[in-house]
Formats: C-alpha cells, sequence, structure tokens
C-alpha cells in the first residue's frame, strides 16, 4: 500500500495541478492544516528536477501568504479561531512557551524555528496573539520559509537521483523516519 501511495504521488507531481496542490497544501498549513507542504514537494521535484527553484518559491510564497492567516487568526481571531486550532493539535502549553519566547526573542524566534519541523501554524498564529509587527513577520517569515524550502530543493536538485532510489529501497524506513520527525518536532513543540 505504501509502495502504491509514493508511485500514485510521484506520477502525479508532473501534472498540470500538482503545482495548484502544492501551493493549496503550503498555504493550509500555516495556518490550519497538519499536514507539511513537503510531501508533495519533494515527489514533485524528484519528478521534475528542472523546476525545483520554480517549486520551491512557489511553497515559500504560499506559505507565508497562508502564515498571512494564521496571523490574522492570532491577531484578530485568537479567543475563538485561534484557540480552537491551538487545541484542536494539543498545542496549549507550547502556545505559551512560544508566547513568552516572541517577547523575549521576537523575530529570531521566527526566523529560527520557521525552518524546522515545529508547527509552522502555532508560530504564525502566536505572532498574531502577541502582535508582532506585520511587516517584521512577513520578512522573518518569508526568510525563513525560502531557507527551509530551498535546502530541501537544492538536496534534491543535485542528488536527486540517489535519494530517490533510497527512498523507494527504503519505502517503509523513509516514512517512518518522516513520522518520527514529524512527531518528534511536534513533541519538541509540546516540551518547550
Amino acid at each position: 500500500m505504501l509502495e502504491k501511495t509514493y508511485r500514485y504521488i510521484l506520477n502525479k507531481s508532473d501534472t498540470r495541478a500538482a503545482p495548484w496542490w502544492l501551493a493549496a497544501v503550503a498555504f493550509a498549513e500555516s495556518s490550519v492544516f497538519p499536514l507539511p507542504p513537503d510531501i508533495l514537494l519533494i515527489p514533485m521535484i524528484l519528478a521534475r528536477r528542472d523546476r525545483w527553484l520554480f517549486l520551491c518559491l512557489l511553497a515559500s510564497a504560499s506559505s507565508v501568504l497562508g502564515g498571512l492567516l494564521g496571523y490574522a487568526i492570532g491577531y484578530f481571531l485568537f479567543e475563538t479561531i485561534g484557540v480552537w486550532v491551538i487545541n484542536f493539535y494539543g498545542l496549549e502549553e507550547s502556545f505559551h512557551t512560544f508566547k513568552e519566547m516572541f517577547h523575549e526573542w521576537g523575530t529570531w524566534i521566527l526566523l529560527l524555528k520557521g525552518a524546522t519541523p515545529v508547527p509552522y501554524k502555532l508560530l504564525t498564529i502566536t505572532a498574531g496573539a502577541v502582535e508582532l509587527p506585520l511587516l517584521t513577520f512577513v520578512l522573518a517569515s518569508l526568510a525563513s520559509r525560502l531557507m527551509r524550502f530551498l535546502v530541501v530543493g537544492v538536496l534534491l536538485f543535485y542528488f536527486g537521483p540517489p535519494i530517490q532510489t533510497f527512498i523507494e529501497k527504503r519505502l517503509g524506513v523513509v516514512s517512518a523516519l518522516v513520522l518520527v520527525l514529524t512527531i518528534g518536532g511536534i513533541a519538541m513543540v509540546k516540551l518547550l
């Protein structure tokens, strides 16, 4: 089943609709959606390495635009939608920790954590809730999301075939590793 799903995503990664799906997932993940855009970005770059830069820029721009929605939720609708999103993902304690970190470190938190597996929606909603200046939020988000997606893109551009071979030979291990990293990122946030 895992192999079949992988092949399906890889085959669909080279369709005309694929960039739209990448943009939608990157946008939604920044405010409410649980899955990171990497699940589409990686197979899309593997399918068309010549489009790596376009795809990374698309994921970054869409993520920042979605981040603006997360920021607006935190700024204008925190008591309703913001609290619901944070509670839904079980990030209540992490929210309070990040709130304190934003007060102490400001933009640096967004710059550093925005490039990691930490759920980006937590950062965007918190940035709005603590009223981080909007321009600062946009610039820091753009820098951190570009860094995050360009690292993936550059690695896949230069090492795509060996990485693809590795993924295909050890799909179960790679899937487990992605799951562990995702859960680890969430756990790391909860422990902070």
